[in-house]
């Protein structure tokens, strides 16, 4: 007769028991995982952070160079209702920063780098590099913040959020590269893109920059045969831009139309392969066909002018002196 209670009281125990275990594990589960502190302050526990964002890396030194790098702040982008030809201040600092490095960069190619230094000596080598500078503006950057746009505009055509932002690290690379070895290998940054696509608009969205690009390089032929037919340019195709100190300007009109075209079909080309964050991969993703006729456009004057005497700025020439 005492064995049914004292069993009844050994049951109840454990269900006592496991109802506890059960609610402990349920607090477990529902208290907030203080991670999320990373993300946004907890509603329920007053609004100071238990975690905190540091940055690994040292503080970077106030020197010129790292100053004019650092504008390429990590503040959290606002996204804006304008329309698809708005410009955020922000976008525009990381543009004018980019464009800036990028024409710097060239400057130090043009210049031969500090091998140019070695052979031209000081002087000549700094004013190769300042009458250089505006030459590959005018030329080149087009070519890279036009390409930039392009995909800016189809991207909000398409309802996405999307503004440039350069690569401070892409910039400081290409910069020292141009400047020791001068040659131009630089990554100045790219369009970061936000929404829903399909992989139809991505594709439009990653081909529009090289279209661009394919545009500028057939507006510069005839445009450059215009101006060799005003000028003579082509007359001073190996004439230096300064002579017993006077400024030959035929030859930088020469140089302007040459890196114009050469950057645009450079440039269309190298973001039509399809690696890594290359416009070529989202392309070919949406249609290789596509991918193949655009790319082979960009390829074959390239060829013919490796393979044979002609070039486009043959045909340059050739459409300059029709008249």
């Amino acid at each position: 007769m005492l064995m049914v209670p004292l069993m009844f009281k050994h049951m109840k125990s454990r269900t006592t028991r496991a109802r506890v275990e059960r609610t402990s594990f349920a607090v477990r589960t529902m208290a907030r995982d203080p991670r999320a502190d990373i993300l946004e302050p907890s509603p329920f526990y007053g609004s100071q952070q238990k975690i905190h964002r540091v940055h690994a890396g040292k503080t970077p030194s106030n020197s010129p160079i790292n100053n004019f790098f650092r504008v390429m702040s990590q503040t959290q982008p606002t996204l804006h209702k304008g329309g698809v030809w708005h410009f955020s201040d922000e976008e525009k600092r990381h543009l004018l920063y980019a464009t800036a490095a990028f024409t710097l960069a060239l400057g130090f190619m043009s210049a031969g780098g500090l091998a140019g230094l070695s052979m031209n000596g000081t002087s000549n080598w700094i004013v190769q590099i300042l009458l250089s500078m505006p030459i590959m503006l005018i030329a080149v950057g087009p070519a890279f913040v036009l390409h930039e746009i392009g995909h800016k505009i189809i991207a909000k055509k398409n309802g996405c959020w999307a503004e440039f932002r350069a690569d401070p690290k892409g910039l400081q690379f290409g910069v020292l590269i141009s400047l020791f070895l001068g040659v131009l290998f630089m990554a100045p940054g790219a369009v970061m893109v936000a929404g829903l696509v399909t992989r139809r608009q991505n594709g439009h969205i990653a081909i529009a920059g090289p279209m661009v690009n394919l545009g500028l390089f057939i507006i510069g032929i005839p445009l450059g045969a215009l101006l060799f037919m005003l000028t003579n340019a082509q007359d001073y195709s190996t004439v230096g831009y300064l002579q017993d100190g006077v400024l030959v300007w035929q030859s930088m009109v020469y140089d302007v139309v040459l890196y114009w075209i050469g950057a645009n079909l450079i440039l269309g080309l190298f973001n039509m392969i399809p690696l890594g964050p290359l416009d070529g991969v989202k392309v070919k993703d949406w249609n290789s066909n596509v991918w193949w006729a655009l790319f082979l456009v960009f390829l074959s004057p390239i060829v013919i002018y490796l393979m044979t005497p002609y070039s486009p700025m043959t045909l340059v020439i050739w459409l300059s002196n029709l008249v």
